[in-house]
């Protein structure tokens, strides 16, 4: 990933943005974090650095915004029931479910879907992505500026920490729906 940063600047932000927001995780946190080195070394600005980061996302957003759209996760038994899910939760708050997601690691790579899914209509969609993708790249890209030499410290430390909260995300997911289809105890 730094690679791709070191040789291709803003573009090779851009590039590593847009599969993170269609649904591949790739950690945007550790993307940022080096574009926010990358800016203290000279090799972009900051400007150029937030918009190439938050052009990634938007576009990433708008490819799984139109796959939740195409109805074509319906057919997918696992993805239907996170996508039910989301999509509960974008009925509950409305279009601003995708703000707060946008801000939330895991959340913001996924919450497309069910937007698409649940027709959120496109002009607030996008301007919602845009703020909140701009936001989650700033404070990255500012982390990043401030760990400047520290960066392999800083991205070891940053990749562990997100692998042990992503792990146990998963099975706390995993263990609540084991729970639901047991139903209720017996006692």
């Amino acid at each position: 990933m730094t690679a791709l940063i070191t040789s291709y600047g803003a573009w090779g932000v851009f590039l590593l943005m847009v599969p993170e927001s269609a649904c591949i995780p790739i950690p945007s946190e550790v993307t940022l974090i080096f574009s926010g080195v990358a800016v203290g070394a000279g090799w972009m600005s900051f400007p150029l650095a937030v918009t190439a980061a938050t052009g990634g996302n938007l576009i990433g957003s708008l490819i799984a915004y139109g796959i939740g759209r195409s109805g074509v996760l319906c057919r997918v038994s696992c993805l239907d029931a996170v996508t039910e899910r989301w999509g509960e939760l974008i009925d509950r708050r409305g279009t601003s479910a995708v703000l707060i997601a946008r801000l939330l690691p895991l959340a913001r790579t996924f919450v497309s879907l069910p937007a698409g899914s649940r027709s959120v209509p496109i002009a607030p969609f996008v301007a919602l992505t845009i703020v909140g993708s701009a936001l989650w790249a700033v404070g990255f890209i500012l982390v990043g500026l401030a760990a400047g030499g520290a960066w392999s410290a800083v991205s070891s430390l940053l990749g562990r920490i997100l692998l042990v909260v992503g792990v146990a995300i998963m099975i706390a997911s995993l263990a609540r729906r084991r729970g639901r289809q047991r139903g209720p105890s017996p006692y």
